[in-house]
């Protein structure tokens, strides 16, 4: 570690988290120590934590003060995670009918958030401090894993108006203190793709940050113009807020020479789980509990694949109890090789719009079909859209080699998935643009 980066991380930043009344130091020293606990332990703890938030909430919030009383439900008793069942899900429309009752009576400082809204509708939110904290400690022991600490140079690649919107010039300042430089993924022109790939030479950062999609962009771009990027010293590409594919992940890896480390999270739900060096996807489980259901809400054991459920135990101000997701995943019946107490994600398949219904209500996921589309010559990019049962939607952008020979073979596929009643609609275009969020996605179902 540089003399900078230790200042960073050793002085600088934990002054910076002091004046904003942030615990995001300690609790981070705390989860360092608490990852090591035994599984059993661990689940102790929870059951401790979750025992004194659900008495908090009852006091301060009012929507969960009612909803108790309702039930008759005794925060106080609670002896076991499995009592979480008692409460029922709590879904982006129940927290849309309730938005105000959702705040603690004591709540200071809350910052309003909102989710992307890649559903049709955005979920608006609000944030506290502990909440704040917490999520930064968890990335922050996640990015020490695999070298890589507060002060280390960095590059961010986002697209979150959120973000982007508040670069104002404190923040540009704290950037550069801590060396951190945002590259933002609203927009991949070739121009845009030639300024990254310089940045990230001049650079030189230890680590790169963001969607997995936009890092792969980058990281063809520059295989694409014969630069070296393997030999930058990038220690770690930590990707996050979509589903990494496993090209991605074989294109990041080559180009940057790097290992790429996956987290899993949201704004909404928080940093829920982050890969190891031994491959393993840890939930935070100092501050997430993690349920898996099936369609009808029962809970599923560790194995079975269903929505993920997570309860935020550091979400007083505004709390997230049995939050579903809407993504789909596995919990590991076994622990990791590195010795590490918290429990494991085995599988994260992706959000439930990732999956297709066939006409005979077969749910497949996607790379079903992106297989086809991926293995096809001049295919430079594209995005498949079920709009319904009967209509699928393919935008394409045509790379060199393309034929239009492939669009029988892409219907052939299709309609041996998804049933051979369905019209297969193509459009070419030069680009295909992100999300509002900047995030790019490659399949989305309207019906699923």
């Amino acid at each position: 570690m540089s003399f900078y980066t230790t200042l960073v991380s050793g002085v600088l930043f934990p002054v910076h988290e002091k004046l904003k009344k942030h615990s995001t130091v300690r609790v981070r020293r705390d989860m360092e120590r608490s990852q090591w606990l035994s599984a059993a332990e661990l689940e102790a703890n929870q059951v401790s934590r979750l025992r004194g938030f659900l008495l908090d909430i009852e006091q301060h919030v009012p929507y969960y003060k009612k909803l108790f009383k309702t039930l008759d439900f005794k925060p106080q008793s609670v002896s076991s995670t499995q009592e979480l069942q008692r409460l029922p899900l709590m879904g982006k429309p129940e927290i849309r009918a309730n938005t105000e009752q959702m705040k603690a009576d004591d709540s200071r400082g809350l910052a309003r958030f909102n989710t992307g809204g890649s559903s049709g509708e955005p979920l608006i939110f609000f944030i506290g401090s502990q909440r704040v904290s917490h999520d930064v400690a968890a990335k922050w022991r996640a990015t020490r894993w695999w070298d890589v600490d507060i002060g280390d140079p960095e590059i961010v690649v986002w697209g979150s108006p959120i973000e982007l919107g508040a670069q104002d010039r404190v923040k540009q300042w704290r950037d550069k203190l801590f060396r951190t430089q945002l590259l933002p993924a609203f927009e991949m022109s070739e121009t845009k793709l030639d300024q990254f790939v310089d940045t990230i030479c001049r650079v030189k950062p230890a680590m790169l940050f963001g969607y997995p999609s936009a890092l792969a962009h980058i990281a063809e771009h520059g295989h694409k113009r014969g630069i070296d990027l393997a030999g930058l010293g990038i220690r770690v590409a930590f990707v996050t807020s979509e589903r990494l594919y496993d090209h991605q992940r074989e294109k990041i890896e080559q180009v940057f020479g790097c290992p790429v480390a996956n987290g899993y999270g949201g704004r909404d739900a928080g940093f829920i789980a982050h890969q190891c060096p031994s491959g393993s996807m840890h939930i935070t489980a100092e501050d997430i509990i993690v349920e898996i259901i099936d369609a009808d809400g029962n809970v599923l054991p560790p194995g079975q694949s269903g929505e993920i459920v997570v309860t935020h135990l550091a979400t007083r101000d505004y709390p997230f109890v049995r939050y579903r997701t809407g993504d789909v995943g596995t919990l590991s019946t076994s622990g990791c090789a590195c010795g590490r107490g918290l429990p494991v994600l085995h599988d994260i398949q992706g959000r439930s719009t990732d999956f297709l219904v066939g006409q005979d209500g077969t749910v497949m996921h996607g790379l079903a079909l992106i297989y086809i589309l991926r293995d096809l010559p001049g295919i430079a990019s594209f995005k498949i859209t079920q709009e319904s049962l009967e209509l699928t939607r393919v935008d394409i952008v045509r790379g060199e080699g393309f034929v239009t020979t492939n669009e029988q073979a892409i219907e052939d596929v299709f309609k041996q998935r998804l049933g051979q009643g369905v019209t297969v609609e193509f459009n070419y275009c030069d680009e295909i643009k992100p999300e509002k969020s900047g995030k790019f996605r490659y399949v989305i179902s309207k019906v699923a």
